[in-house]
């Protein structure tokens, strides 16, 4: 049994889609981040962020949504390909969504929406950021069915968590017409539907 202990957010969705997609028994523990220090949970993490997994059948405890994705990809042995080329695909988009699409959107919703003071440089600076990583990803699907090649993965997970916020949040990117195919695609399945569910709906500012 794996416990989860998640919020409704870009990076709880990750976990959340996973588990519901690799069907893999767990119990779900709603933490609100908005609530402050909460101790129990910051023994898990000292960092106080979500998500965190606990997998009392190997005794791993792991928090970083790249790492749970990882870790739940190699103990089902599926959402990762084996085939060398498509494994590091997977990955390389797995560690550019860490890199790049997440951070990047994150500071977006920031200063573009929840910032008390508005500071029209990093209002824009964020927006062009962005755009350039949404043009990337749409780039990669021009020739691509996934983000790995031919198989959906955690690639696909991680990148979707955003894009679906995005969505939410009117950072539209539909004249990328790649990236938006994808993103329909993706949240057509019935897992991610699920994991964008829980612990509840995401809603915009």
């Amino acid at each position: 049994m794996i416990d989860l202990y998640t919020d409704s957010s870009p990076n709880g969705f990750k976990a959340t889609i996973a588990l519901e997609e690799l069907a893999l028994p767990y119990r779900l523990h709603h933490i609100d981040i908005d609530q402050g220090e909460q101790p129990a949970f910051l023994a898990l993490n000292p960092h106080g962020r979500i998500p965190v997994i606990v997998d009392h059948e190997t005794g791993v405890t792991l928090f970083e949504s790249a790492a749970i994705l990882l870790y739940l990809a190699e103990k089902s042995g599926q959402l990762l390909p084996q085939a060398t080329l498509a494994r590091w695909e997977a990955i390389k988009w797995l560690q550019f969504h860490s890199s790049s699409i997440g951070p990047l959107l994150g500071q977006r919703v920031h200063f573009e929406m929840f910032a008390e003071a508005k500071i029209p440089a990093a209002i824009e600076r964020y927006r062009r950021l962005t755009e350039d990583a949404f043009a990337v990803l749409d780039g990669r699907l021009a020739t691509n069915e996934w983000l790995a090649g031919e198989n959906y993965s955690v690639a696909d997970i991680a990148n979707f968590g955003w894009t679906h916020i995005a969505v939410i949040c009117g950072f539209g990117f539909t004249h990328h017409q790649h990236l938006t195919r994808w993103h329909d695609h993706v949240a057509l399945r019935p897992a991610v539907q699920r994991g964008i569910s829980l612990p509840a709906p995401a809603t915009g500012p």
